[in-house]
């Protein structure tokens, strides 16, 4: 399935075109530069470089030096720099063998232990808060 019948395809959940436009993307990339992605660690390892790479881009959009006179914010640029975190994260993903599926899954468990958290439900002590702020 190529990048347009991704896109067109109106019955694909979201999440599932991110992840098959990455990988593409991924193999593409691969291809062109005949990289070996193998060495699974090496990859993560790669991809957690670049995706610190773009959050360091995007905390230099939120004026986080607060000994400097602050700039307005940039919506525009705020959002790219997120969007490329997200490529890297999807990268992430796909090397570890995770799909959208499982990624969805995870997170929803994830979620609920951390509400259970807050609300003194989990066998994991110390996060209980017994007021919203």
């Amino acid at each position: 399935m190529n990048i347009k019948e991704i896109l067109e395809d109106k019955n694909m959940d979201k999440l599932d075109k991110i992840f098959l436009m990455q990988k593409a993307l991924n193999d593409d990339i691969a291809e062109r530069r005949n990289l070996d992605r193998s060495d699974k660690a090496e990859w993560l390892q790669r991809q957690t470089l670049a995706m610190m790479s773009e959050m360091a881009e995007l905390i230099d959009e939120v004026n986080f030096k607060w000994w400097k006179n602050p700039k307005p914010l940039d919506d525009e640029k705020i959002k790219y720099e997120i969007v490329d975190i997200l490529h890297f994260f999807v990268s992430m993903c796909l090397t570890s063998g995770m799909d959208s599926e499982e990624l969805f899954e995870l997170y929803l468990n994830k979620n609920k232990e951390n509400f259970d958290r807050q609300n003194g439900l989990s066998a994991k002590p110390g996060y209980k808060c017994d007021k919203k702020q």
